[in-house]
């Protein structure tokens, strides 16, 4: 299991802790010491490994152990994870492609290392947690849902791929769960900026989405991280599991909606119950007219060599 010293990851490490499943729980390098201190130590059949998701030969590594002791993976759970709180226009490229790399690439290069074991074998299962940003969007949220969204699309196909070899494939969809993962969020230095200056044009975006998902994330409809943990080790023993677990109650009100409601009156009800939206864009528009344009690429004004200007 990936991402298993904190929030939800450690909440499932304890549950299976009180399995006699064989385990290599991993986290990052610099957060090895956090298993000590929730009292998960190492034993015969259970191993605690740093593991960085997104770098190839660790990946490799750990794999490998799993193979030489235990002669391969019977179960993968893919958790750790990432967010960026940020619009679109505030993430550039090398801040895209972190997201994509831990949430995304990194769950799709371990599951492929396991997968020919679990077809030689002609059982396993991989269990991957996505979240509700992955079935719907949420402002300032843009590059953590598509992250999520890419995991919904791979996931869904590679359990077509895999069932014939009884392998089977699952998401985990949690919804609001009650921990302070919110403040672990990430800002891109754009974001930052938008959030502490207030002539910043999406500053409203952030002022009020910040505290909006902190008291979801505190309020009456949070799940525990406990519960969704239990949901997370039930699937693991289901002997048919589903490819999609809506683990908490959020989740499912917002599947519901999306698949009850028309389209047009979705969106305008979520776009409506976003907090303060009337101050969204309010800021007056910058004066253009007292910037200097910046100047255009050289490639765009001068004609390559046998280019009709």
């Amino acid at each position: 299991m990936t991402g298993a010293s904190t929030g939800l990851g450690l909440a499932i490490a304890r549950q299976l802790l009180e399995t006699r499943h064989r385990l290599i729980l991993t986290a990052r390098p610099a957060s090895l010491r956090r298993f000590e201190a929730a009292g998960v130590t190492e034993s015969e059949r259970v191993h605690v490994r740093a593991l960085d998701v997104t770098d190839p030969g660790m990946r490799h590594r750990v794999i490998a152990e799993a193979y030489h002791r235990w002669g391969g993976v019977d179960v993968l759970v893919n958790n750790a994870g990432v967010a960026f709180r940020a619009v679109v226009e505030h993430v550039v490229e090398d801040e895209r492609r972190e997201q994509m790399s831990v949430n995304f690439n990194a769950p799709m290069e371990l599951a492929r290392l396991v997968l020919p074991g679990m077809r030689e074998r002609r059982r396993g299962h991989i269990l991957t947690v996505s979240s509700v940003g992955g079935m719907m969007a949420m402002p300032t949220m843009a590059v953590y849902s598509a992250s999520k969204f890419a995991l919904e699309g791979a996931c869904e196909a590679l359990w077509y791929e895999v069932r014939p070899w009884n392998v089977r494939v699952s998401l985990i969809e949690p919804g609001f769960i009650r921990s302070s993962s919110f403040e672990r969020v990430r800002y891109t230095p754009m974001s930052r900026r938008s959030e502490d200056e207030s002539e910043e044009p999406y500053h409203a975006h952030y002022e009020h989405m910040g505290p909006f998902i902190a008291r979801m994330m505190q309020g009456w409809l949070a799940t525990p991280e406990e519960k969704v943990a239990r949901a997370v080790v039930r699937t693991m023993h289901r002997a048919d599991p589903p490819l999609r677990v809506l683990a908490t109650l959020d989740a499912r009100l917002f599947d519901a909606m999306r698949r009850l409601l028309p389209r047009r009156l979705y969106h305008w009800l979520l776009y409506r119950s976003l907090p303060s939206i009337s101050d969204w864009g309010s800021r007056p528009p910058p004066d253009f007219s007292a910037r200097p344009l910046p100047e255009p690429p050289k490639s765009l004004t001068k004609p390559s060599p046998g280019q009709v200007s």
